[in-house]
């Protein structure tokens, strides 16, 4: 009985291994790719990375950084916003270097209104003034000289009605009413004259030098305010309100380096792809100019005919398409820029990492 049922327990083993096995031999059908990988349409054609910008006649996408350092006070725009040339993008703190230029402009003024003194005279209120002195002058000089005179007739009438002293205090008299009248002329004269030509190309060297002061405290407030460097669309905006910005960008927490404050692309139909050759692949390239190129937007089935812009004649290494500076690789790529008309099927957007085929046939 017991020898039975390790025999029925044997057999039941047995089926279910045979049954596992027929189960497990079944291959199920593999899903389908979601999309076609790249492949080369090209009989001679090389591979290369790509990176998606927008179209510059020179150079890449235009970063912004400011030429004073402080805090972010006041962002202005949003990503992904067209913008003009002079649009405020990012302000900063400029609390001190507003109050210099008032300071500036205060004493540029003040010295304005001293020159325009100067040129103004003389004045027909100080002139008045020097004339009544001038009057008054001549009235004690004629009162003194009808003195004089009296003093003299009776001296000359009777000796003994006039002292020696009171006929040589008489004469005294005259004597410097006439010296107060000239000095009353003289003063005269000098109001007339108006200000000393020295005095007033001193002040205004002076008007200049502080205008000019005041000029360049105005333009240093001006470079807090950070604009738009060229009509284009606002990529990335780096730094947030409260944020510490310099001339070498802000702090970025991902990368944890130094990033510009705001980066710019051109707005158009037409984007680039600046497409990196590997320096061994370079010397099968016979010709540049009018080659022909092929790119694949990455997870799609897209593929976009590129047109040949220009290519930049320096090798550089291939750390710039990952942007890791701590990356330390030996393998040096040339850059060469071609453009394409933006595809309607697809979203496309600067920074992004494509497959490209170069025809070398």
């Amino acid at each position: 009985m017991r020898t039975r049922g390790i025999f029925v327990l044997a057999v039941v083993g047995l089926a279910a291994g045979l049954v596992t096995a027929v189960v497990l031999a079944v291959r199920a059908a593999p899903n389908a790719p979601a999309f076609t990988p790249a492949s080369n349409p090209y009989a001679h054609g090389i591979y290369a990375n790509g990176i998606v910008e927008t179209e510059q006649a020179s150079g890449s996408n235009v970063n912004v950084f400011p030429e004073v350092a402080g805090t972010v006070t006041d962002i202005f725009v949003r990503e992904g916003q067209h913008v003009e040339r002079g649009t405020p993008l990012v302000h900063l703190e400029d609390s001190v270097p507003r109050a210099t230029a008032d300071q500036q402009e205060a004493q540029a003024g003040a010295a304005l209104a001293l020159l325009e003194e100067l040129r103004a005279q003389p004045r027909p209120e100080t002139l008045r003034v020097a004339e009544a002195q001038r009057v008054a002058a001549q009235a004690t000089l004629r009162t003194a000289g009808d003195q004089l005179a009296k003093q003299r007739a009776s001296y000359a009438a009777d000796p003994r009605s006039v002292s020696k002293g009171t006929l040589d205090d008489a004469t005294n008299a005259v004597r410097v009413a006439e010296a107060n009248l000239g000095v009353a002329e003289r003063q005269l004269e000098l109001v007339k004259a108006g200000a000393w030509s020295f005095d007033v190309r001193n002040q205004e060297s002076q008007q200049i030098a502080l205008a000019q002061a005041a000029a360049a405290a105005r333009a240093l407030l001006e470079k807090y305010t950070i604009r738009a460097p060229a009509d284009g669309t606002v990529l990335s905006i780096n730094a947030a309100v409260g944020a510490f910005v310099s001339s070498q960008g802000t702090f970025d927490t991902y990368t944890q380096g130094a990033v510009p404050v705001v980066v710019m692309g051109r707005s158009a139909d037409h984007l680039a792809v600046r497409v990196f050759v590997d320096e061994i692949l370079i010397a099968k390239i016979a010709k540049l100019d009018g080659v022909r190129a092929t790119m694949f937007v990455r997870g799609t089935d897209v593929k976009v005919p590129l047109e040949f812009v220009r290519v930049q004649p320096y090798v550089s290494p291939k750390i710039e398409l990952s942007n890791a500076r701590t990356e330390r690789v030996d393998l040096r790529v040339l850059p060469v820029i071609f453009r394409f008309a933006t595809p309607a099927d697809v979203h496309l957007y600067p920074g992004q990492l494509v497959d490209v085929y170069v025809d070398v046939g």
